[in-house]
């Protein structure tokens, strides 16, 4: 059984890349009944923050867009497929505990049975990619900038110290 403080380490990373303080928490191994409160938790704290925004700049961007593309592209389905193999509708109670996020359709179809469409994985990557493009031509631009005017700090505001 992992610790707090490696929980809260694991859950920075799982932010960092989601950007959902309650699936972060969860995947971190907090109790999923428990996950929101100790997300919450581990965001009061500076130092978590500051993890989170050390591994959001490792990742190249800080985007809640990035994110969800990161959810969509590497994202689970197990419970989209629980849901269409259930022989009976689950109780509300564990439908919303499902992580459904990769569902872009649920429809019940003649003779009883339920079609679940899920997003497109090879498309949110495309997106990805152009994104993290943009990103790199930015810093490219950013440093031609610096080259002709001869500065030699970044501007970013960020204190290495």
């Amino acid at each position: 059984m992992q610790d707090n403080k490696s929980k809260q380490e694991a859950f920075c990373c799982w932010y960092a890349m989601l950007g959902n303080a309650a699936e972060a928490a969860e995947r971190a191994g907090f109790d999923r009944e428990s996950a929101l409160i100790e997300g919450l938790k581990c965001l009061k704290s500076v130092k978590c923050r500051e993890k989170i925004a050390e591994l959001r700049g490792l990742l190249t961007d800080s985007g809640n867009i990035s994110a969800g593309l990161k959810r969509l592209a590497f994202g689970s389905c197990k419970d989209a497929v629980y849901l269409v193999f259930a022989d009976e509708l689950p109780p509300p109670q564990v439908i919303e505990g499902l992580d459904l996020f990769n569902v872009s359709e649920i429809k019940r179809v003649k003779g009883g049975g339920v079609e679940v469409k899920l997003f497109d994985r090879l498309k949110a990557l495309e997106k990805l990619f152009e994104l993290e493009t943009a990103f790199s031509d930015r810093d490219k631009a950013a440093s031609l900038i610096m080259a002709l005017t001869g500065t030699d700090e970044e501007s970013d505001g960020v204190d290495d110290n």
